[in-house]
């Protein structure tokens, strides 16, 4: 395609999108250009396209993702609902009724099959990861009902056998669509280039887009921001330190980095719901040794480090990673083409305000503060039903799906105890500090049961080992897909 072509074909999608941004967002949009057939018209087409939520390309009618069932662990695939088109999510719901499901695979919709499975185990974290709840992110794309992949502490996916992905100083792009309010600041909330074996082999071995609050080379702007991670360092642009770049925090974020391998990149942001991208930094790799050329190994990660790296947190709708170092005319006109999808989400439960009894699916009893406490760090467990106000939890509203929890008895809230981030750090009840340790997302796993999220680590509440006991005592841990970490809320 010549120079004139590849204009005429994103002024008319800029055209398509304007339309759209006055009327809103249609309902049932019909299949045409996705964002792979803009990378392409570029002359920087995809050889990673991911996504729980759509087609990227306009004709694409196969797979977005795979769910395991677990009940009987069986799967089935989650496709679109036309060519082009948006995920089926009826398909899941009626798969998973009655049950739970997890976020097996994500294929990939070029022909290149670099489809993300779990990650295994590695330098920084052996212990293999855990695939995403697939009911824990409900939002609205086009119009229609969705799943995204809700990334806790300890998930994460990888590909370390991929096909045509970049490797040593070869140039790529990539973007992807995120949440601007579900973030941390632990390493390492990634999508993109990786090593191939699961370590942290060096400077410039990675070549991955993050996005979080973790300021690696101080000092940082207020985040959460777009970064590149190139192995041994989230940079904000140039060395690292880069205060220009300032961070999004809308409701649905577009990330972009782009990387030519030998001399420059670039990182910018948008709102995924309307507007253009920002640069926020657009000039040479960092000069502080081994990002000249880049090293990069060609794996592709989603939600961890190049090292499995897995505390941090984070939601992906789509991503696609190029061959080539992709124009701004091009990456411009994918930015529109995500906005006119109207991608929605809508919280609206639990009550702010509300008082309610946490029942723990595993072991039928109630979240209880222990022996009725009013102390600063009087301990949690779950215990029968005694029909008290020790038993009784208060949901009060600090933020978009974060929640303090107050029992209603001791007037204090629920807490990670000293801020910890290990697995098995404890839970108790301290006066209210206004921190992230105190502060809870409820995400929905399906058949109205919960995880309840602690923001400061990325961890969820969870009744230890599982006992079924008077006085078990709850604990913080990674997501392990299991009844021990549901719970279902009641009057």
């Amino acid at each position: 395609m010549d120079l004139r072509s590849l204009r005429r074909t994103l002024a008319a999608t800029v055209l398509l999108v304007a339309a759209a941004l006055v009327t809103g967002p249609a309902p049932a949009q019909a299949a045409g250009t996705g964002p792979c057939d803009l990378y392409a018209a570029g002359g920087t087409p995809c050889v990673a396209a991911h996504s729980t939520t759509r087609a990227l390309f306009g004709a694409y009618s196969g797979s977005l993702y795979q769910v395991r069932r677990w009940s009987d662990n069986a799967t089935t695939n989650i496709g679109v609902l036309s060519a082009g088109g948006y995920a089926n999510a009826a398909t899941q719901d009626s798969f998973c009724s009655g049950t739970y499901c997890t976020i097996v695979r994500i294929y990939d919709q070029t022909s290149r099959h670099n489809d993300l499975t779990i990650a295994p185990g590695g330098g920084a974290n052996p212990t293999a990861d855990q695939g995403a709840n697939a009911a824990a992110l409900p939002v609205t794309a086009g119009g229609h009902k969705v799943y995204g992949v809700y990334i806790s502490a300890g998930n994460g996916y990888r590909n370390n056998a991929t096909n045509g992905v970049a490797t040593g100083s070869q140039p790529e792009g990539m973007y992807m669509v995120t949440e601007g309010t579900h973030v941390n600041d632990r390493c390492c909330f990634d999508y993109g280039n990786a090593e191939t074996n699961n370590m942290d082999t060096g400077n410039g071995d990675m070549d991955a887009i993050y996005f979080g609050n973790l300021c690696w080379f101080s000092p940082c702007s207020a985040g959460p921001r777009v970064a590149a991670d190139l192995e041994n360092g989230l940079f904000a642009g140039g060395n690292g330190s880069w205060t220009a770049n300032t961070g999004r925090n809308s409701a649905f974020v577009t990330a972009v980095l782009k990387n030519n391998g030998t001399s420059t990149y670039a990182i910018k942001d948008g709102n995924a719901q309307s507007g253009g991208l920002a640069t926020r930094y657009n000039g040479a790799l960092p000069t502080i040794g081994g990002y000249q050329p880049m090293t990069k190994q060609g794996a592709i990660i989603l939600g961890i480090g190049g090292d499995n790296s897995n505390g941090s947190v984070g939601s992906f709708f789509e991503g696609v990673m190029t061959s080539g170092y992709p124009s701004d005319a091009t990456e411009n006109a994918v930015q529109a083409n995500i906005v006119a999808v109207g991608y929605g989400k809508s919280v609206t439960f639990p009550m702010s305000g509300q008082t309610y009894r946490l029942t723990n699916l595993a072991s039928g009893k109630l979240l209880d503060a222990v022996n009725c406490g009013t102390a600063n760090g009087t301990k949690i467990d779950v215990w029968q039903n005694l029909s008290n106000a020790c038993q009784q939890w208060r949901f009060t509203n600090v933020g978009p799906n974060k929640w303090t929890i107050t029992n209603a008895n001791a007037g204090k809230v629920l807490d990670a105890v000293n801020c910890g981030l290990a697995l098995g750090t404890d839970v108790n009840l301290w006066d209210s500090l206004g921190n992230t340790c105190q502060q809870w997302a409820v995400i929905p796993a399906g058949n109205g049961r919960y995880e309840l999220v602690v923001e400061n680590s990325g961890m969820v509440l969870d009744d230890a080992n599982c006992g079924t006991a008077n006085g078990t005592e709850v604990q913080l841990w990674m997501w392990l897909n299991n009844p021990c970490q549901l719970w279902s809320f009641g009057s």
